[in-house]
């Protein structure tokens, strides 16, 4: 047990599995083809810091993962405007790889602090697995709430220019230059871009309300297929879908004005009644402490 070659032998055999390792790693990374991404969007920032082992990991999840459940994934990117830049696998294999990551990294921390360090990891995991899904959920909520925003004024700006004497492409590219940024700007900045690519006005906005799945939107893509099916005006429909889409925007607002009272009585009996009655009753406690009682 004390021959002088144990410890090369052991540091050889070290060198060569991590050896094999590296070669079997850049085996499967050269198995992977190149994207090609000119004419995608460039993923968020949380994924471009991994993008090259997310490509790599979603390229060996796709055929291996359930197909309702990527269909799923890819409804959710669309909803979220990132079906250009991401696909369902690729969103799985970021999903794995920031759950490794955070789990590596509480497992770092449970080492030094000298805590259960496998509890610590899959609680990690667990956590870096879940933040995507919790981000793209986010994304998705804020989306709808910028899109119903925003509808009234973009009809208004559609309806004015329709009025004015512009077609419709033309009333919906100037609502585009004119109109405030967020999601709706940017969605009917992609159907202009589908209409001249030559597909037609009806599929188009169909396309447009399957990618937003709002109801506001779909009523107005519905009336306005029916007007260009039944050759209608343009511009009475689009300010009385204008009208409309204002009149329950204002509605939504009183309805949330009317929750916040009932959202806000669980903070103030945890937090602030508690709060009070400390700051009011400590005075009283301390002069009853002192008189002997």
């Amino acid at each position: 047990m004390d021959a002088p070659w144990i410890i090369p032998a052991l540091a050889l055999a070290a060198g060569l599995a991590a050896a094999l390792a590296a070669w079997l790693l850049a085996r499967l990374a050269a198995d992977v083809p190149a994207q090609d991404r000119s004419w995608l969007d460039p993923p968020p920032w949380g994924f471009r810091l991994l993008w090259w082992p997310i490509q790599w990991l979603a390229h060996y999840l796709d055929g291996n993962l359930p197909a309702a459940w990527l269909a799923r994934q890819d409804t959710r990117l669309r909803l979220g405007g990132l079906d250009y830049a991401l696909n369902g696998a690729q969103f799985a294999a970021a999903r794995l790889l920031w759950g490794l990551l955070c789990a590596l990294a509480c497992l770092g921390l449970a080492g030094l602090f000298g805590r259960a360090g496998p509890l610590a990891a899959g609680f990690g995991f667990l956590f870096g697995f879940a933040v995507p899904a919790v981000w793209l959920g986010d994304r998705i909520e804020a989306r709808r709430r910028q899109t119903f925003k925003a509808l009234p004024f973009m009809l208004d700006l559609i309806t004015l220019c329709v009025e004015g004497g512009l077609n419709f492409d033309g009333a919906l590219r100037q609502a585009v230059d004119k109109g405030p940024t967020g999601a709706l700007r940017d969605e009917f900045s992609r159907l202009l871009r589908d209409l001249r690519a030559g597909k037609p006005r009806a599929e188009a906005l169909r396309d447009l309300s399957g990618r937003m799945d709002l109801p506001a939107v779909s009523h107005f893509v519905g009336t306005l297929i029916q007007a260009e099916a039944t050759g209608m005006s343009l511009g009475p429909i689009l300010r009385a879908q204008a009208e409309q889409r204002r009149t329950e925007r204002f509605a939504r607002a009183e309805k949330l004005a009317m929750e916040a009272p009932v959202k806000l009585l669980f903070p103030l009996l945890a937090f602030i009644f508690p709060a009070v009655f400390l700051i009011l009753l400590f005075p009283i406690v301390v002069k009853i402490m002192a008189s002997g009682f």
